[in-house]
């Protein structure tokens, strides 16, 4: 079968999404999910009940505590009951779970159990965010969080130096400031980026500029949930047909044929193949 497994039995794991802070951004769905899910796995059980209690709906199901530290354990007990024919609903904080959140072990435990998998989809600090930065966003990634040590963060945003996606990513607000500086220390104090403070909420604050403008305004002190847009990194110019020239001539010294060597460089650096033999062969 390809490798795809059967779905088994009648129970089927629900993702929604939670507010970030406006809590009219609750679907109906959501509403209905929470009233009538056979259990409700919540990565805080306290916050599920001030949600609950804000949509003003009644918790139908049995809850249990799904965070980080519990996960792997909570797994056996959320995949009987759902081999048991039960709707298992999965919420965290805010946002889409397993986003940097709980939910991805679960989700891959289902797929591989073929167990159904479904999401009621809404509010995203990713999704969110991008969209209000004002940076490209017709190709994207999501990096997650940053590490937490200074020189493994620099390694971080080396890796990204060239990267032609906008990036997504969280951070503390407490770390901010030291992330950003580093980010401008790694990748240049004007490349374009966004900082997106308490998004949806009443203190909303999306920051524009470069980097090391942002730094310095995070190193005055930041409050709130904060997501990072940082922008793609400017097209890099290729090389000159000079040098590609010397590079054919170099290769022909040491034994290929013209048309070969060219050709082959030609390829490599993105240009015409005609142009470049042109170049050589008149000693341009």
């Amino acid at each position: 079968m390809n490798g795809v497994r059967p779905v088994s039995g009648s129970g089927r794991l629900v993702l929604a999404a939670t507010p970030l802070g406006d809590i009219r951004d609750a679907s109906p769905r959501l509403v209905d999910a929470l009233a009538t899910a056979d259990v409700v796995a919540a990565e805080d059980t306290r916050r599920l009940r001030a949600l609950a209690a804000a949509l003003d709906v009644e918790v139908g199901g049995r809850v249990v505590s799904f965070y980080d530290q519990v996960e792997t354990s909570r797994l056996p007990g959320l995949l009987e009951s759902l081999h048991a024919g039960q709707t298992v609903l999965l919420v965290t904080d805010a946002g889409m779970p397993s986003v940097s959140d709980p939910g991805y072990r679960l989700v891959a435990a289902c797929v591989e159990e073929g167990l159904v998998v479904t999401c009621l989809p809404g509010p995203s600090a990713v999704t969110t965010a991008l969209a209000v930065s004002g940076l490209p966003s017709d190709r994207f990634c999501f990096e997650g969080f940053p590490p937490r040590k200074q020189g493994e963060r620099q390694r971080w945003f080396a890796a990204l130096a060239s990267e032609p996606r906008t990036c997504v990513f969280f951070e503390s607000p407490h770390r901010l400031a030291a992330t950003l500086a580093d980010a401008a220390t790694v990748l240049g104090a004007d490349r374009r980026a966004a900082v997106c403070r308490e998004l949806t909420k009443t203190y909303e604050e999306v920051r524009r500029g470069g980097l090391g403008e942002l730094a310095e305004w995070a190193a005055e002190g930041v409050k709130g949930e904060i997501t990072v847009v940082l922008g793609p990194a400017a097209p890099s110019e290729g090389p000159s047909m000079e040098s590609l020239v010397a590079e054919v001539k170099q290769r022909v010294a040491d034994g290929e044929r013209l048309k070969a060597a060219a050709a082959e460089v030609a390829q490599a650096a993105g240009v015409s193949k005609k142009a470049l033999y042109d170049a050589v062969v008149s000693g341009g």
